[in-house]
């Protein structure tokens, strides 16, 4: 059986699962060569406590492996383990929000050719975007996604 037909459970997040939320996005910012490191753990962990209640995550033996926060039609993060990085599961969470949303609107940055690609072939549009205007400093682009 592929790893593709283990499908990961879909849920809500609950406040136990911030810890394993954070370990992603700090695995992620570590292995991403182009993204500066400007968090500590601790801020992180703060970070994702902070989106539990926007948040739905993706288990795996009841561990998150990816998570989509979202503030009504605004995706704030979707982030997931490198180990579910092409398995489906970003699709998965994306169309739980696009199931509750009418219309989703997210930034990510130009630099992230893997993730224009992913929401390219999810339907989103490029719509505008900044040089810099973030945390990062990092040049970014602003996606939109309504359904037909």
């Amino acid at each position: 059986m592929s790893r593709r037909a283990l499908r990961p459970a879909i849920a809500p997040a609950a406040p136990s699962d911030a810890p394993d939320m954070a370990g992603i996005l700090t695995d992620w910012v570590a292995e991403t060569p182009w993204m500066p490191l400007l968090h500590t753990e601790a801020d992180t962990l703060e970070l994702c406590e902070g989106l539990v209640p926007v948040t739905t995550v993706a288990l795996r033996a009841g561990r998150p492996v990816g998570f989509l926060s979202r503030r009504g039609s605004e995706v704030l993060t979707l982030f997931l383990a490198r180990s579910e990085r092409g398995q489906g599961t970003g699709k998965r969470l994306l169309d739980a929000a696009k199931a509750e949303c009418p219309q989703l609107s997210l930034w990510t940055f130009a630099a992230n050719d893997r993730a224009r690609a992913f929401y390219a072939r999810e339907g989103f549009a490029e719509t505008g975007g900044t040089a810099g205007d973030n945390d990062e400093g990092l040049p970014d682009i602003r996606l939109e996604w309504s359904r037909r």
